[in-house]
């Protein structure tokens, strides 16, 4: 198993820049494709982005790419988003997520993955 545990969320103005952290612990951190997940109020959880065991490989939704770079360091079991550009649109909880790896296939709905983080709120002002 593995828990996680997200920082880095905070209100900020249009335009500005957040780094979201994913602090894992637990064993065997690097056997886990990571991702990170927001939610609206009155909307569904949906995915942002993930990147697999294989840090080459990542995937975005469309609203953010170009805006937002996903990343992982195994040797601080941690994962991170970094945020640029952010538009009210981008204000959610954000969620990282946690699956055992199983191959090169993203995956992009959260009943894939197992294992949530708690949230951290980020509020993006006009």
């Amino acid at each position: 198993q593995v828990q996680l545990v997200e920082s880095g969320g905070t209100l900020v103005q249009a335009g500005g820049s957040l780094r979201l952290s994913c602090a894992a612990s637990g064993r065997a951190f690097n056997m886990y494709d990571m991702a990170w997940f927001r939610q609206a109020p009155g909307k569904e959880r949906e995915f942002v982005a993930d990147i697999l065991r294989s840090i080459s490989s990542t995937h975005y939704t469309d609203s953010v790419k170009g805006r937002f770079t996903i990343s992982r360091d195994n040797a601080k079991s941690t994962v991170y988003l970094q945020m640029n550009s952010l538009q009210p649109a981008d204000t959610a909880v954000y969620y990282c997520a946690a699956a055992w790896s199983a191959g090169f296939a993203p995956r992009r709905l959260p009943s894939q993955y197992p294992y949530w983080g708690q949230g951290t709120q980020v509020t993006v002002s006009s």
